[in-house]
């Protein structure tokens, strides 16, 4: 999947949805990518909590992300001892409203969309979190996506989507009391014809622009500001 997603909803919004605390320093992002810090639930909490992305900007070093830091594929999460161990003691959920992936129409041009979600929806993606100490000794944390394959809506985008839960499974997985059985049968591809695409600006492409006008419908057009015939 893409590493581009979005949560606009007003903090009464999500008071409401997730039935939690919302702090002052809570803000729409129109273009939520990784280093950033960003809203989410852990378990056994009654408010929102913010945690870097994959990791904080100061270790990236210019460098590309690694989807390990990013990512953890659903199948895998009991056969790694750290994911294991994540999945029974730090999970989380990330509040979203939308995501974002591009279509590859040509050997060197992609198509950003945006997902969005049945009757425009709340929902919420399974994740992880870590603990860690920086350079300075200060105490960090950091979150990690969990993904699905892709269902048919995703599949032109990637073979990869994250783990949309339903509020029952949000409850399942914020409990400290379920099993590891219970947690893992939380975790499917989200139901292709509960979605809708479309295409929106090159512009999520660039971490720095967070406006509302990134989650407007926009002709195709690829990251080199070419329209397309595809869509």
């Amino acid at each position: 999947m893409g590493d581009r997603y979005t949560i606009t909803s007003s903090s009464e919004a999500l008071a409401s949805r997730f039935n939690v605390d919302i702090p002052e320093a809570y803000a729409p992002n129109y273009n939520a990518a990784p280093t950033q810090i960003l809203p989410l639930i852990t378990q056994g909490s009654k408010g929102l909590s913010f945690f870097y992305w994959g990791q904080i900007p100061g270790w990236s070093k210019n460098k590309a992300i690694s989807n390990k830091l990013l990512f953890a594929d659903m199948e895998t999460l009991s056969e790694k001892a750290i994911t294991q161990k994540a999945l029974l003691s730090r999970r989380c959920i990330v509040p979203a409203d939308g995501f974002y992936g591009w279509k590859q129409v040509s050997k060197k041009g992609k198509i950003p969309y945006r997902v969005i979600f049945e009757n425009k929806n709340i929902v919420s993606f399974a994740g992880l979190w870590e603990e860690f100490e920086d350079d300075n000794e200060n105490i960090v944390h950091t979150f990690k996506l969990i993904t699905s394959p892709a269902n048919s809506s995703i599949l032109p985008m990637s073979t990869r989507m994250p783990v949309i839960m339903t509020e029952k499974e949000e409850n399942v997985w914020l409990n400290n009391e379920s099993t590891e059985e219970e947690l893992l049968e939380t975790l499917k591809p989200y139901p292709a014809d509960k979605m809708k695409t479309y295409s929106v600006s090159p512009k999520i492409s660039d971490t720095s622009v967070n406006e509302p006008a990134l989650i407007e419908p926009m002709a195709p057009a690829d990251q080199f500001g070419n329209y397309s015939l595809f869509d």
